[in-house]
């Protein structure tokens, strides 16, 4: 063969052996690169669509436990953080359902914040999704748990307060039906009797009062509620029990601008703390009724001479059924309901109330309660002398029969109505 024809066959079998090893020096480059890929893990066709119209917290985990999917929250919740779920429990109920088969259904509670200082509780159920994958479905049950555990308490404590009066109603009948030759002991056993009846009429009337209150919703059935109406109309209904105790009621200042929310729930938060007042103060002195704006919102403050609360109590007063001294609760015939009562009225108005006592000093309620309406400029100063001296309790003590200088000049009613 010449060699001229050699060297050229040479060549081309060298140029179709380099072409061979480019094109599979390619293909081998690009199958590691295919085998060194890791696709995202897909859900079953359509579970995606149901995840995200559920309304739930919900974790999807594949065969190694890591998270493919989470909804916000999860990660609110504080199950899920990064790729992994960091709760063991719930790691063991998705490892047991892996393995079962079966779906695995807990009530869960887990610490929130960096100390668990909050608790919610979480109904979690968990199942297998597919070939690969568990999903992890929660339902926050926090407030419903809350709410149960909150109306048990309120029943036993309601139970527990009627037996009182209803075990003390029965003995005095017995007694008296023993006693009925004896006219004077008939006639102490029923007055015993009245007062044990008028007491459960009271405590029931408080709780029916709490529980119609507890019903309605401010937002939808309000409407503008002139609240010098609603000092009138509390001061009316309390004076009666005033004359009776030798208490005067003194009046001072006024609110023109309106609340939005309901003039009644309104007044019986009021009448509570003015009836408080009177029941606490002693015979002889005065209760003082103020009223002024501040800061767009009206302040109605009730001030008394009775013995004050101890600061470690002040964080209690508004609990249900919560006295500070039962037997003086007994006495005065308080049902523990009263400022429960004011505090939630005052959470449906978008308000607050306000307490100020120390012993010895007596004490001032200060119902905070937003107004509609803004007038031009601040209006800091209260609008008559009696209403500021009530509302500013913060004071110093003043050395006379130990009240403040503000609620001193609001008792003797300078410048104030007398009711």
């Amino acid at each position: 063969m010449p060699p001229l024809l050699l060297a050229l066959l040479s060549g081309l079998i060298g140029l179709l052996l380099g072409l061979s090893g480019l094109l599979a020096l390619r293909g081998s480059s690009r199958r590691r690169i295919e085998a060194a890929e890791v696709g995202e893990p897909q859900l079953p066709h359509g579970a995606a669509d149901v995840l995200s119209v559920m309304g739930r917290a919900y974790v999807v985990v594949d065969g190694v436990d890591g998270v493919v999917r989470a909804s916000p929250a999860a990660y609110a919740f504080g199950l899920v953080r990064g790729h992994s779920i960091v709760r063991d429990e719930l790691l063991g109920m998705i490892r047991s359902a892996r393995a079962s088969g079966v779906t695995e259904e807990r009530r869960v509670e887990i610490g929130r914040g960096a100390e668990n200082t909050g608790v919610i509780v979480l109904d979690v159920r968990v199942a297998v999704l597919g070939d690969e994958f568990v999903l992890l479905l929660a339902e926050d049950q926090t407030e419903i748990v809350r709410a149960q555990s909150v109306r048990s308490e309120f029943v036993a404590n309601v139970s527990h307060e009627l037996k009182t009066p209803v075990g003390a109603i029965r003995l005095l009948a017995e007694a008296i039906e023993d006693a009925a030759e004896d006219e004077d002991a008939v006639r102490h056993f029923a007055s015993r009797l009245h007062r044990e009846s008028e007491r459960l009429t009271m405590l029931v009337q408080d709780i029916i009062e709490l529980s119609r209150l507890q019903g309605q919703n401010v937002v939808t059935s309000g409407e503008p509620v002139a609240l010098s109406q609603v000092v009138a109309e509390a001061v009316d209904r309390n004076r009666m029990t005033a004359e009776s105790r030798d208490i005067s009621l003194v009046i001072g200042g006024s609110v023109d601008a309106p609340a939005f929310g309901d003039a009644d729930m309104l007044t019986t938060a009021l009448r509570n703390l003015i009836d408080n007042a009177i029941r606490y103060s002693p015979p002889g002195t005065r209760v003082g009724v103020g009223m002024r704006r501040h800061d767009g919102m009206a302040q109605i403050a009730v001030a008394d001479q009775g013995p004050g609360i101890a600061e470690g109590e002040q964080e209690r007063i508004f609990e249900r059924f919560y006295r500070v001294d039962s037997a003086r609760s007994r006495q005065t015939g308080g049902t523990g309901l009263g400022l429960s009562i004011v505090k939630h009225v005052m959470q449906q108005h978008g308000g607050r109330v306000d307490l100020w006592s120390q012993e010895g000093q007596g004490s001032t309620f200060t119902l905070c309660i937003p107004l509609m309406s803004e007038q031009q400029g601040r209006d800091d100063q209260a609008d008559g002398a009696e209403g500021a001296a009530a509302i500013d309790a913060q004071e110093a003590a003043s050395s006379r029969r130990g009240l403040r200088p503000a609620r001193a000049g609001l008792a003797r009613g300078e410048g104030g109505e007398s009711a």
